[in-house]
Protein backbone atom coordinates (compact mmCIF):
# COMPACT_ATOMS: atom_id res chain seq x y z
CA UNK A 1 0.00 0.00 0.00
CA UNK A 2 1.06 3.73 -1.05
CA UNK A 3 1.35 5.53 2.06
CA UNK A 4 -0.18 9.40 2.13
CA UNK A 5 1.43 11.46 2.25
CA UNK A 6 3.84 9.90 -0.24
CA UNK A 7 7.41 10.50 -0.03
CA UNK A 8 8.43 13.97 -1.80
CA UNK A 9 10.34 13.72 -4.84
CA UNK A 10 13.84 15.71 -4.94
CA UNK A 11 13.10 19.23 -5.63
CA UNK A 12 15.19 21.90 -7.56
CA UNK A 13 15.03 25.35 -8.66
CA UNK A 14 14.77 25.15 -12.21
CA UNK A 15 13.15 23.48 -14.90
CA UNK A 16 15.25 24.23 -17.84
CA UNK A 17 13.16 22.22 -20.93
CA UNK A 18 10.12 22.95 -19.56
CA UNK A 19 11.00 26.48 -19.06
CA UNK A 20 12.60 26.71 -22.39
CA UNK A 21 9.02 25.99 -24.10
CA UNK A 22 6.81 28.65 -22.20
CA UNK A 23 3.51 28.53 -21.31
CA UNK A 24 1.64 28.58 -25.34
CA UNK A 25 4.60 25.36 -26.15
CA UNK A 26 3.79 23.41 -22.70
CA UNK A 27 0.35 23.70 -22.60
CA UNK A 28 0.29 22.21 -26.25
CA UNK A 29 2.68 19.08 -25.06
CA UNK A 30 0.44 18.80 -21.90
CA UNK A 31 -2.62 18.47 -23.47
CA UNK A 32 -1.77 16.35 -26.17
CA UNK A 33 -0.08 13.99 -23.32
CA UNK A 34 -3.53 13.76 -21.27
CA UNK A 35 -5.57 13.67 -23.87
CA UNK A 36 -5.65 9.88 -24.65
CA UNK A 37 -6.21 9.01 -20.77
CA UNK A 38 -10.05 7.63 -19.87
CA UNK A 39 -11.10 8.30 -23.68
CA UNK A 40 -14.03 5.60 -24.02
CA UNK A 41 -13.80 4.61 -28.03
CA UNK A 42 -17.03 4.84 -28.62
CA UNK A 43 -18.23 7.52 -27.35
CA UNK A 44 -15.23 9.91 -27.49
CA UNK A 45 -16.02 11.17 -24.19
CA UNK A 46 -13.90 10.41 -21.00
CA UNK A 47 -14.85 8.15 -17.83
CA UNK A 48 -11.97 9.07 -15.47
CA UNK A 49 -14.01 7.61 -12.34
CA UNK A 50 -12.36 8.25 -9.05
CA UNK A 51 -9.94 5.44 -7.54
CA UNK A 52 -10.00 3.55 -11.31
CA UNK A 53 -7.57 2.59 -13.37
CA UNK A 54 -8.03 5.58 -15.92
CA UNK A 55 -7.62 8.01 -12.50
CA UNK A 56 -4.67 6.15 -11.91
CA UNK A 57 -3.13 6.84 -14.82
CA UNK A 58 -4.26 10.85 -14.54
CA UNK A 59 -2.23 10.54 -11.02
CA UNK A 60 0.99 9.21 -12.55
CA UNK A 61 0.93 11.91 -15.57
CA UNK A 62 -0.25 14.52 -12.57
CA UNK A 63 3.28 13.36 -10.35
CA UNK A 64 5.26 13.05 -13.46
CA UNK A 65 4.84 16.44 -14.37
CA UNK A 66 5.47 17.57 -10.68
CA UNK A 67 8.97 15.41 -11.38
CA UNK A 68 10.00 16.31 -13.97
CA UNK A 69 10.29 20.58 -13.26
CA UNK A 70 11.41 19.39 -9.73
CA UNK A 71 8.37 20.12 -7.67
CA UNK A 72 8.00 18.47 -3.96
CA UNK A 73 5.41 16.04 -4.89
CA UNK A 74 2.89 14.96 -2.22
CA UNK A 75 -0.74 13.23 -1.44
CA UNK A 76 -2.41 15.11 1.35
CA UNK A 77 -4.43 12.43 4.04
CA UNK A 78 -7.61 13.03 1.67
CA UNK A 79 -5.65 11.44 -1.43
CA UNK A 80 -5.36 14.92 -3.57
CA UNK A 81 -2.30 15.79 -5.20
CA UNK A 82 0.08 18.56 -4.26
CA UNK A 83 3.23 19.86 -6.16
CA UNK A 84 5.13 22.43 -4.60
CA UNK A 85 7.65 25.26 -5.69
CA UNK A 86 8.98 26.38 -2.54
CA UNK A 87 8.83 25.34 1.14
CA UNK A 88 5.14 23.54 2.29
CA UNK A 89 5.00 24.58 5.40
CA UNK A 90 6.06 28.35 4.74
CA UNK A 91 2.39 29.03 4.97
CA UNK A 92 0.78 32.07 2.68
CA UNK A 93 1.07 29.64 -0.14
CA UNK A 94 -0.54 30.79 -3.82
CA UNK A 95 -2.30 27.53 -4.75
CA UNK A 96 -4.00 26.70 -8.23
CA UNK A 97 -5.03 23.85 -10.05
CA UNK A 98 -8.67 21.74 -10.57
CA UNK A 99 -9.57 18.30 -11.10
CA UNK A 100 -8.82 15.34 -13.72
CA UNK A 101 -11.44 13.16 -13.27
CA UNK A 102 -14.74 12.90 -15.63
CA UNK A 103 -18.33 12.85 -15.43
CA UNK A 104 -20.01 9.71 -17.19
CA UNK A 105 -18.61 10.71 -21.10
CA UNK A 106 -17.52 13.95 -20.50
CA UNK A 107 -15.55 16.27 -22.27
CA UNK A 108 -11.63 17.01 -22.07
CA UNK A 109 -11.80 20.58 -20.47
CA UNK A 110 -14.35 20.46 -17.35
CA UNK A 111 -11.09 19.97 -14.74
CA UNK A 112 -8.02 19.22 -16.79
CA UNK A 113 -7.59 22.47 -18.78
CA UNK A 114 -7.35 24.22 -14.78
CA UNK A 115 -4.44 21.39 -14.21
CA UNK A 116 -3.04 21.42 -17.54
CA UNK A 117 -2.87 25.32 -17.47
CA UNK A 118 -1.33 25.45 -14.07
CA UNK A 119 1.84 23.48 -15.21
CA UNK A 120 2.05 25.48 -18.39
CA UNK A 121 1.67 28.68 -16.72
CA UNK A 122 4.33 27.69 -14.26
CA UNK A 123 6.71 27.36 -17.26
CA UNK A 124 5.27 30.22 -18.52
CA UNK A 125 6.65 32.24 -15.05
CA UNK A 126 10.02 30.10 -15.57
CA UNK A 127 10.90 31.45 -19.01
CA UNK A 128 10.13 35.40 -18.19
CA UNK A 129 12.78 34.54 -15.19
CA UNK A 130 9.67 35.16 -12.49
CA UNK A 131 10.94 34.84 -8.67
CA UNK A 132 8.88 33.72 -6.37
CA UNK A 133 8.24 35.70 -2.87
CA UNK A 134 5.66 33.27 -1.68
CA UNK A 135 5.03 29.20 -1.98
CA UNK A 136 3.25 28.13 -5.05
CA UNK A 137 1.35 25.12 -5.50
CA UNK A 138 -0.43 22.81 -8.24
CA UNK A 139 -3.23 20.66 -6.76
CA UNK A 140 -5.30 17.49 -8.23
CA UNK A 141 -8.35 17.39 -6.48
CA UNK A 142 -10.26 14.00 -6.15
CA UNK A 143 -13.31 12.76 -6.93
CA UNK A 144 -14.60 16.22 -7.97
CA UNK A 145 -17.35 15.37 -10.36
CA UNK A 146 -19.21 12.74 -8.20
CA UNK A 147 -19.24 10.11 -10.88
CA UNK A 148 -18.71 7.06 -8.67
CA UNK A 149 -20.23 7.56 -5.53
CA UNK A 150 -22.87 10.25 -6.03
CA UNK A 151 -21.03 12.85 -4.24
CA UNK A 152 -19.27 16.02 -5.86
CA UNK A 153 -15.99 17.37 -4.59
CA UNK A 154 -15.24 14.58 -2.39
CA UNK A 155 -11.34 15.37 -2.02
CA UNK A 156 -12.05 19.39 -1.52
CA UNK A 157 -14.89 18.62 1.49
CA UNK A 158 -12.41 16.15 3.68
CA UNK A 159 -10.27 19.16 3.31
CA UNK A 160 -12.17 21.33 4.50
CA UNK A 161 -14.26 19.26 7.08
CA UNK A 162 -17.74 19.49 5.24
CA UNK A 163 -17.48 15.70 4.82
CA UNK A 164 -16.70 14.01 7.43
CA UNK A 165 -14.78 10.41 7.55
CA UNK A 166 -17.91 8.80 8.96
CA UNK A 167 -19.99 10.07 6.06
CA UNK A 168 -17.66 9.29 3.70
CA UNK A 169 -17.55 5.58 4.75
CA UNK A 170 -21.14 5.43 3.87
CA UNK A 171 -20.74 6.11 0.36
CA UNK A 172 -21.01 3.38 -2.15
CA UNK A 173 -20.48 3.10 -6.07
CA UNK A 174 -23.18 1.01 -8.34
CA UNK A 175 -21.42 -2.08 -7.60
CA UNK A 176 -21.80 -1.51 -3.80
CA UNK A 177 -18.24 -1.16 -3.33
CA UNK A 178 -17.44 1.91 -0.56
CA UNK A 179 -15.63 4.59 -0.80
CA UNK A 180 -12.69 3.27 1.62
CA UNK A 181 -12.58 -0.34 -0.50
CA UNK A 182 -12.20 1.69 -3.88
CA UNK A 183 -9.06 4.30 -1.82
CA UNK A 184 -7.25 0.57 -0.70
CA UNK A 185 -7.61 -1.19 -4.13
CA UNK A 186 -6.33 1.70 -5.38
CA UNK A 187 -3.13 1.93 -2.79
CA UNK A 188 -4.25 4.18 -0.79
CA UNK A 189 -5.18 4.43 3.46
CA UNK A 190 -8.41 5.29 3.86
CA UNK A 191 -7.86 5.57 7.56
CA UNK A 192 -6.24 8.61 7.48
CA UNK A 193 -9.39 11.05 5.62
CA UNK A 194 -10.67 13.84 7.37
CA UNK A 195 -10.34 17.31 7.87
CA UNK A 196 -7.12 19.41 7.14
CA UNK A 197 -7.00 22.37 8.68
CA UNK A 198 -3.19 22.84 9.12
CA UNK A 199 -2.68 22.51 5.22
CA UNK A 200 -5.39 24.68 4.20
CA UNK A 201 -4.15 27.47 6.66
CA UNK A 202 -0.93 27.23 4.93
CA UNK A 203 -2.71 28.62 1.91
CA UNK A 204 -2.88 32.38 1.27
CA UNK A 205 -4.87 32.41 -1.79
CA UNK A 206 -6.41 29.40 -4.12
CA UNK A 207 -6.77 30.04 -8.02
CA UNK A 208 -8.91 27.66 -9.80
CA UNK A 209 -8.72 27.76 -14.03
CA UNK A 210 -11.74 26.44 -15.81
CA UNK A 211 -13.84 26.32 -19.45
CA UNK A 212 -16.43 28.40 -19.06
CA UNK A 213 -19.69 25.75 -18.55
CA UNK A 214 -22.18 28.24 -20.83
CA UNK A 215 -21.65 30.65 -23.63
CA UNK A 216 -21.26 34.34 -21.70
CA UNK A 217 -17.78 34.95 -22.99
CA UNK A 218 -18.51 33.40 -26.46
CA UNK A 219 -21.07 36.70 -26.48
CA UNK A 220 -19.20 39.02 -25.12
CA UNK A 221 -16.60 37.99 -27.43
CA UNK A 222 -14.04 37.67 -24.57
CA UNK A 223 -10.80 34.86 -23.85
CA UNK A 224 -11.11 35.10 -20.46
CA UNK A 225 -13.73 36.41 -17.42
CA UNK A 226 -13.72 35.91 -13.83
CA UNK A 227 -15.91 34.25 -11.60
CA UNK A 228 -18.24 36.33 -9.44
CA UNK A 229 -20.25 33.80 -7.63
CA UNK A 230 -21.55 30.20 -7.70
CA UNK A 231 -25.26 29.84 -7.58
CA UNK A 232 -26.50 27.26 -4.40
CA UNK A 233 -27.69 24.18 -5.90
CA UNK A 234 -28.11 20.96 -4.64
CA UNK A 235 -29.25 17.25 -5.39
CA UNK A 236 -32.34 15.64 -4.19
CA UNK A 237 -33.57 11.48 -4.67
CA UNK A 238 -37.08 10.82 -5.68
CA UNK A 239 -37.57 7.42 -4.83
CA UNK A 240 -41.46 6.63 -6.41
CA UNK A 241 -42.79 3.08 -5.24
CA UNK A 242 -45.50 1.54 -6.91
CA UNK A 243 -46.04 -2.50 -7.63
CA UNK A 244 -44.77 -4.17 -10.06
CA UNK A 245 -47.08 -6.11 -12.35
CA UNK A 246 -46.77 -7.70 -15.88
CA UNK A 247 -46.97 -5.03 -18.77
CA UNK A 248 -49.15 -7.19 -21.23
CA UNK A 249 -51.56 -8.46 -18.53
CA UNK A 250 -53.04 -5.40 -15.93
CA UNK A 251 -55.43 -3.14 -17.35
CA UNK A 252 -54.28 0.39 -17.01
CA UNK A 253 -56.84 1.41 -14.50
CA UNK A 254 -54.70 -1.50 -12.33
CA UNK A 255 -51.63 -0.54 -12.45
CA UNK A 256 -49.47 1.39 -9.63
CA UNK A 257 -46.67 2.43 -12.27
CA UNK A 258 -44.35 5.12 -10.19
CA UNK A 259 -43.10 5.67 -14.30
CA UNK A 260 -45.63 7.58 -15.28
CA UNK A 261 -45.50 10.12 -11.80
CA UNK A 262 -41.57 9.53 -12.21
CA UNK A 263 -42.04 11.29 -15.83
CA UNK A 264 -44.55 13.83 -14.68
CA UNK A 265 -42.36 15.12 -12.01
CA UNK A 266 -40.01 15.32 -15.14
CA UNK A 267 -42.62 18.10 -16.38
CA UNK A 268 -42.91 19.69 -13.74
CA UNK A 269 -39.34 20.17 -12.65
CA UNK A 270 -39.10 21.96 -16.22
CA UNK A 271 -42.04 23.95 -16.22
CA UNK A 272 -41.02 25.24 -12.24
CA UNK A 273 -37.60 26.03 -13.44
CA UNK A 274 -38.21 27.78 -16.53
CA UNK A 275 -40.85 30.02 -14.24
CA UNK A 276 -38.45 30.77 -12.11
CA UNK A 277 -35.54 31.62 -13.92
CA UNK A 278 -33.49 28.89 -12.71
CA UNK A 279 -32.18 25.53 -13.60
CA UNK A 280 -34.00 21.84 -12.89
CA UNK A 281 -32.58 18.28 -14.14
CA UNK A 282 -33.12 14.95 -13.33
CA UNK A 283 -30.23 13.21 -15.07
CA UNK A 284 -30.17 9.93 -13.56
CA UNK A 285 -32.67 7.08 -13.04
CA UNK A 286 -32.58 3.61 -11.68
CA UNK A 287 -35.27 1.36 -12.04
CA UNK A 288 -36.61 -1.79 -10.34
CA UNK A 289 -37.19 -4.31 -11.55
CA UNK A 290 -35.84 -3.08 -14.63
CA UNK A 291 -37.78 -5.07 -17.53
CA UNK A 292 -39.12 -4.30 -20.72
CA UNK A 293 -42.15 -6.49 -20.06
CA UNK A 294 -42.32 -5.18 -16.03
CA UNK A 295 -44.35 -2.22 -14.74
CA UNK A 296 -41.77 -1.18 -12.00
CA UNK A 297 -41.72 -1.44 -8.54
CA UNK A 298 -39.57 1.31 -7.79
CA UNK A 299 -38.27 4.48 -9.65
CA UNK A 300 -35.56 6.38 -8.11
CA UNK A 301 -34.79 9.70 -9.74
CA UNK A 302 -32.14 12.42 -9.00
CA UNK A 303 -33.23 15.92 -9.52
CA UNK A 304 -30.45 18.10 -9.80
CA UNK A 305 -31.68 21.84 -9.47
CA UNK A 306 -29.21 25.31 -9.51
CA UNK A 307 -30.70 29.01 -9.53
CA UNK A 308 -28.57 32.37 -8.87
CA UNK A 309 -29.88 33.09 -5.05
CA UNK A 310 -31.10 30.99 -2.38
CA UNK A 311 -34.78 32.00 -2.39
CA UNK A 312 -35.16 31.01 -5.62
CA UNK A 313 -33.70 28.03 -5.66
CA UNK A 314 -36.46 27.22 -2.52
CA UNK A 315 -39.09 27.66 -4.40
CA UNK A 316 -38.14 25.51 -7.33
CA UNK A 317 -37.59 22.50 -5.29
CA UNK A 318 -40.59 23.11 -2.87
CA UNK A 319 -42.85 23.35 -5.98
CA UNK A 320 -41.36 20.07 -7.80
CA UNK A 321 -42.11 18.29 -4.51
CA UNK A 322 -45.15 19.51 -4.08
CA UNK A 323 -46.34 18.28 -7.71
CA UNK A 324 -44.71 15.27 -7.35
CA UNK A 325 -46.29 14.14 -4.35
CA UNK A 326 -49.96 15.72 -6.56
CA UNK A 327 -48.80 13.35 -8.95
CA UNK A 328 -48.10 10.57 -6.55
CA UNK A 329 -51.67 10.59 -4.47
CA UNK A 330 -53.52 11.07 -7.82
CA UNK A 331 -51.37 7.34 -9.66
CA UNK A 332 -51.46 5.26 -6.19
CA UNK A 333 -47.74 5.70 -5.73
CA UNK A 334 -45.22 6.43 -2.15
CA UNK A 335 -42.98 9.20 -2.79
CA UNK A 336 -39.80 9.82 -0.38
CA UNK A 337 -37.61 12.91 -1.24
CA UNK A 338 -33.79 12.62 0.38
CA UNK A 339 -31.63 15.85 0.27
CA UNK A 340 -28.30 14.25 -1.15
CA UNK A 341 -26.18 16.95 -0.89
CA UNK A 342 -26.42 20.97 -0.75
CA UNK A 343 -24.05 24.36 -1.21
CA UNK A 344 -25.28 27.38 -0.56
CA UNK A 345 -24.62 30.36 -2.78
CA UNK A 346 -20.62 31.20 -3.22
CA UNK A 347 -18.97 34.77 -2.93
CA UNK A 348 -15.91 34.42 -4.08
CA UNK A 349 -13.40 36.87 -2.01
CA UNK A 350 -14.10 40.36 -3.09
CA UNK A 351 -10.54 41.99 -2.43
CA UNK A 352 -8.85 38.78 -4.43
CA UNK A 353 -11.19 38.50 -7.34
CA UNK A 354 -10.50 42.69 -7.46
CA UNK A 355 -7.01 42.09 -7.71
CA UNK A 356 -7.16 39.41 -10.42
CA UNK A 357 -8.98 42.16 -12.49
CA UNK A 358 -6.43 44.56 -11.71
CA UNK A 359 -3.80 42.48 -12.40
CA UNK A 360 -5.56 41.73 -15.76
CA UNK A 361 -5.83 44.95 -16.65
CA UNK A 362 -8.79 46.02 -15.16
CA UNK A 363 -11.55 44.76 -18.08
CA UNK A 364 -11.87 41.08 -17.55
CA UNK A 365 -16.19 40.43 -17.35
CA UNK A 366 -16.86 39.28 -14.22
CA UNK A 367 -19.42 36.87 -14.81
CA UNK A 368 -21.40 33.92 -12.09
CA UNK A 369 -22.01 30.18 -12.60
CA UNK A 370 -24.27 27.84 -11.88
CA UNK A 371 -21.39 24.82 -11.81
CA UNK A 372 -19.49 24.08 -8.52
CA UNK A 373 -16.30 23.52 -8.55
CA UNK A 374 -13.42 23.11 -5.88
CA UNK A 375 -12.99 26.68 -5.04
CA UNK A 376 -16.59 27.04 -4.24
CA UNK A 377 -15.86 24.83 -1.23
CA UNK A 378 -12.51 25.46 -0.32
CA UNK A 379 -13.39 29.24 -0.08
CA UNK A 380 -15.22 28.77 3.35
CA UNK A 381 -11.71 28.60 4.58
CA UNK A 382 -9.33 30.09 2.05
CA UNK A 383 -9.05 33.19 -0.10
CA UNK A 384 -10.39 31.76 -3.55
CA UNK A 385 -11.06 32.95 -7.21
CA UNK A 386 -11.80 31.84 -10.34
CA UNK A 387 -10.90 32.49 -14.29
CA UNK A 388 -12.68 30.82 -16.99
CA UNK A 389 -11.69 30.16 -20.64
CA UNK A 390 -14.05 30.89 -23.16
CA UNK A 391 -16.36 27.75 -24.64
CA UNK A 392 -17.97 28.59 -27.75
CA UNK A 393 -20.32 25.47 -27.74
CA UNK A 394 -21.72 26.45 -24.22
CA UNK A 395 -21.57 23.05 -23.84
CA UNK A 396 -20.03 20.85 -21.03
CA UNK A 397 -20.33 17.37 -19.38
CA UNK A 398 -20.61 16.05 -22.99
CA UNK A 399 -17.57 15.23 -25.47
CA UNK A 400 -18.52 18.22 -27.24
CA UNK A 401 -17.38 20.48 -25.14
CA UNK A 402 -15.00 22.67 -26.58
CA UNK A 403 -12.23 25.70 -25.86
CA UNK A 404 -9.80 26.97 -29.14
CA UNK A 405 -6.19 26.33 -28.45
CA UNK A 406 -5.43 29.98 -28.84
CA UNK A 407 -7.70 30.89 -26.25
CA UNK A 408 -6.43 28.02 -23.58
CA UNK A 409 -2.82 29.58 -24.29
CA UNK A 410 -4.51 33.02 -23.31
CA UNK A 411 -6.11 31.41 -20.54
CA UNK A 412 -2.43 30.27 -19.07
CA UNK A 413 -0.94 33.25 -20.16
CA UNK A 414 -3.71 34.72 -17.56
CA UNK A 415 -3.07 32.87 -15.43
CA UNK A 416 0.20 33.33 -15.32
CA UNK A 417 -0.15 37.05 -14.66
CA UNK A 418 -1.93 36.43 -11.85
CA UNK A 419 0.33 33.72 -9.78
CA UNK A 420 3.02 36.54 -10.71
CA UNK A 421 1.33 38.69 -9.58
CA UNK A 422 0.44 36.87 -6.18
CA UNK A 423 3.43 35.44 -5.69
CA UNK A 424 6.10 36.89 -7.26
CA UNK A 425 5.86 40.70 -5.55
Amino acid sequence: MIPTPEAPAPRSAAAPAAAARGGAGSFHTLWNELAPIGRHADSGGYRRYAWTGADADCRAWFRAQAESRGLTYEVDRNGNQWAWLGDPLAGDAVVTGSHLDSVPDGGAFDGPLGVVSSFAALDELRSRGAAFSRPLAITNFGDEEGARFGLACVGSRLAAGQLTKEKAYELRDGDGVSLPEAMERAGYDPETIGADPERLARIGAFVELHVEQGRALDLSGDRVGIASAIWPHGRWRFDFHGEANHAGTTRLVDRRDPMLTYAATVLAARQEAALAGAVATFGKISVEPNGVNAIPSLVRGWLDSRAADQATLDTVVTAVEKAAREHADRDGIDLAVVRESFTPVVEFEHALRDELNRILGGSVPVLGTGAGHDAGILSAAVPTAMLFVRNPTGVSHSPREFAAEDDCVAGVLALADVLEGLACR
